[in-house]
């Protein structure tokens, strides 16, 4: 016997990230679409069987993607911004959906180069979402059938699946409206939208569909009183359709002010979140309709570690008694969109950290498990589950207490940090003057965000010599070669400050994971970050330190190479937190802190080499941000002191830069403020400046590098677009205070693209020092730094 089990998502990438190499296959023109299209196949039936066989009663369907999930929901109901809407006729092919998500270059085809939807973070994870475009005047219809196709296709296979929607409300609440209007455009909007809605879910039931998901994740934001009648107007429309019966999923965090509107909305389903908020889950079953079923997500979708059955099953007992069996569901926390596949993948991690572990695979058989062991009280008296819970309990017992885990002098250096080791020496204003003295920087001085092309080349002879085929000298000898290379050309067309071009680095995070203590690596354990973009995070499993130099190797010898400024590269303590899988048996501040007091060590080696510009990258900065606003100050308070701990030991006259990208920094300006670096380079190409404009309005103090050039697109900016963009940052930010870069990182371009974009991004330079400088000598005596023109 067994209480019922919903799974909310699955993988999408493939074990062996298949879909990853068969979209870039196809965008590089070596295979066709038809191949395309069967890989896809082949992975969905895949996925769908996995979740049959491991018992598990509400399969999803319509979560697998091409590229994203709300660009699918965007598609799917004619949301397509007019310059992209060229060959649609009222249909969306999946090259305009590409278009959509990649931008077209306008260097290799006949039109005009067309830009990319603006990519942002998924609420606080590391998974990226095409944002969607709202006209005031948008017009919705169904322009694609996936929905229905996968549903028939799972039918095909003998898999009764439960489509996947992303609810019409959070929808319009994740997307951006273009021009004015604000809430008052959108709850018109969310009208237009409500037919189509409906009849999309009436052709499911059709088509023989018995339970449809609906994702309504913003329940777990905080909601203005008018967008919280939204959802009731939204799901009272709905309900008076014909449609199948109504999961409503909400995850990420806790309901809060929204747990009564969330319990009363005429739904047959209800999802929460029990590993973020298990708080909340005896007011969700006493607020609950008897009529309403209830998925209590007990297993992380979002973390590796194995469940904790005994804590696990005294929640579930108790809303098992609550509400009985009959409405009780088991669950995820979330979709496994954010789990690796399986560990049967994994040879090689150490078998006493592996036993802590489960993945998609795993945890499908931990909700299964905890449905038998959860639907009586009489469930641990199977001997088959008996000796499950036992095992399931030692394991639990032998991690807590493992020496591996617990390393006395790291916990002795985090009691002895003092508030100095938080600070500079002087203020930006003071300290601004040395560093222009030492470094000799002209006006918007250029450099790049850190790496260069991970070609086939570079690829390859990481390959060679992690299997042994290539010594350590004839690696070294490649990566000398590709760092020469890099450097010269940089030195060739202009960058006043230069890269060595993280030739010998995987991941930003995993690079540096594989050189600190308390970190494990994973073979295969690929999650998707966006796109075909796949990263592979390291495991904290226990207290961080560092034993050697991570950096200085590669860092000094690209220096021996230039009289130019060569950048150190780090990646900051928040961003390896937010972009690990973290230990769960201590906070996350206190995890930060160890990381950031390695990297403290980093940075002061470098300076001591003679480095006198270090970036630390936080992109995730504010990815780590809490949903909800009353839970933010905490947060920022301990992760803007991670930053600085990690960046304030060194002299006034090194330049402490910082990177950050694709997320809206508007609410956390003063925090981004507080972290003291010299410069700060910012996404803002795709994001049409719009990331800039809250910089401008907080009149951000220091220097600021915003991004001239989207390189998530393979399209190449022209001159000329880049120097609009920056004429434009220049109206809004004093010009001696602007850097020319990038959006980001070069790591996933092609040279092909990035020598012609950055001969445009100097020029762009030239031109600004040309055009600009009469305006910044009127303002040199106006407490400016000292650059050159």
């Amino acid at each position: 016997m067994s209480l019922k089990t919903h799974n909310l998502g699955y993988p999408r990438i493939g074990a062996r990230r298949e879909l990853k190499k068969a979209l870039e296959s196809y965008w590089a023109g070596r295979s066709t679409q038809p191949e395309l299209l069967d890989t896809a196949a082949t992975l969905r039936k895949a996925h769908w069987t996995a979740q049959r066989d491991a018992g598990i009663d509400w399969i999803p369907s319509n979560d697998f993607s091409f590229y994203d999930q709300t660009l699918d929901t965007s598609v799917l109901f004619g949301v397509v911004p007019e310059r992209f809407q060229a060959n649609t006729n009222g249909k969306v092919n999946l090259d305009t959906y590409f278009t959509m998500a990649r931008g077209l270059d306008t260097e290799n085809h006949s039109t005009e180069g067309v830009a990319a939807l603006e990519m942002t973070k998924w609420f606080d994870t590391n998974y990226h979402y095409l944002v969607p475009e709202f006209a005031a005047d948008q017009k919705f219809a169904l322009s694609s059938s996936k929905p229905l196709d996968e549903f028939r296709e799972a039918l095909a296979l003998g898999v009764q699946t439960t489509s996947v929607l992303l609810g019409p409300v959070s929808f319009l609440l994740l997307g951006k409206l273009q021009g004015e209007g604000g809430d008052d455009v959108k709850a018109h909007l969310l009208r237009e939208l409500l037919p189509v809605y409906a009849d999309l879910l009436s052709q499911l039931k059709a088509t023989g569909a018995k339970w449809v998901q609906i994702d309504e994740p913003c329940l777990c934001l905080d909601l203005t009183a008018q967008q919280q009648t939204w959802y009731e107007e939204a799901y009272r429309t709905l309900a008076a359709g014909d449609t199948p019966k109504l999961m409503l999923t909400t995850y990420f965090g806790d309901l809060r002010d929204n747990l009564s509107l969330a319990c009363r909305l005429p739904i047959d389903g209800l999802h929460i979140d029990a590993v973020r908020a298990p708080q909340e889950v005896n007011a969700v079953c006493d607020a609950l309709p008897e009529n309403i079923l209830l998925s209590v997500g007990v297993v992380d979708g979002r973390n590796i570690w194995r469940n904790d059955f005994a804590k696990s099953l005294e929640l579930l007992s108790s809303v098992r008694n609550r509400i009985g069996a009959d409405r009780l569901i088991v669950s995820p926390s979330c979709s496994l969109l954010h789990s690796p596949y399986a560990l049967k993948y994994e040879k090689q991690i150490d078998p006493e950290i592996k036993s802590w572990l489960a993945f998609a695979e795993e945890k499908l058989a931990e909700v299964k498990i905890l449905a038998q062991l959860a639907f009586d009280d009489t469930g641990a008296t199977n001997p088959t589950l008996s000796a499950t819970l036992s095992e399931n309990t030692e394991a639990i017992g032998v991690r807590r207490a493992s020496a591996c885990i617990h390393d006395g002098d790291v916990k002795t250096r985090i009691t002895s940090i003092g508030e100095d080791d938080f600070h500079r020496c002087t203020p930006f204003a003071e300290r601004v003057t040395a560093q222009q003295a030492h470094l000799k920087l002209p006006l918007f001085p250029t450099t790049t965000i850190g790496s260069f092309p991970q070609t086939t080349d570079v690829r390859a002879a990481r390959a060679r010599f992690k299997s042994g085929e290539w010594s350590q000298e004839q690696y070294d000898a490649f990566l000398e070669e590709q760092t020469r290379d890099a450097v010269r050309w940089q030195e060739e067309i202009g960058v006043d400050v230069l890269v060595h071009g993280e030739f010998e680095r995987n991941d930003m995070v995993e690079y540096f994971g594989e050189r600190l203590s308390g970190f494990v690596f994973t073979q295969n354990g690929w999650v998707q970050s966006y796109g075909s973009r796949c990263v592979k995070p390291p495991v904290i499993f226990g207290d961080v330190s560092r034993p050697a130099p991570m950096t200085l190797r590669w860092t000094e010898f690209a220096q021996s190479l230039t009289q130019s400024p060569m950048k150190g590269m780090l990646t900051g303590p928040i961003t390896i937190l937010q972009w690990s899988f973290v230990r769960d048996d201590q906070p996350r501040s206190v995890t930060a802190q160890q990381i950031a007091l390695a990297l403290r060590d980093e940075v002061r080696d470098l300076e001591q080499a003679g480095i006198g510009v270090i970036q630390i990258d936080e992109p995730a900065l504010r990815e780590g941000l809490p949903l909800r606003h009353a839970d933010r100050d905490a947060y920022l308070s301990w992760a803007v002191a991670a930053f600085r701990l990690a960046s304030s030991g060194v002299q006034d006259k090194t330049q402490i830069h910082t990177h950050m990208c694709y997320c809206d920094f508007n609410d956390i300006m003063p925090s981004i403020a507080d972290l003291d670096a010299d410069v700060i380079s910012i996404e803002t190409a795709r994001s049409q400046s719009e990331l800039l404009d809250a910089f401008a309005r907080f009149e951000y103090p220091n220097d600021i590098g915003p991004g001239v050039w989207d390189i998530h697109s393979p399209r190449v900016p022209s001159e000329q677009d880049m120097i609009a963009l920056l004429e434009s940052y220049a109206r809004v930010i004093d010009p001696r205070r602007l850097w020319v870069n990038p959006d980001c990182g070069l790591k996933t371009r092609h040279w092909e693209e990035v020598r012609p974009a950055m001969l445009h991004l100097m020029a762009c330079a030239r031109a600004a020092r040309l055009s600009l400088g009469e305006r910044v000598l009127a303002l040199r005596g106006n407490n400016g730094n000292n650059a050159s023109i």
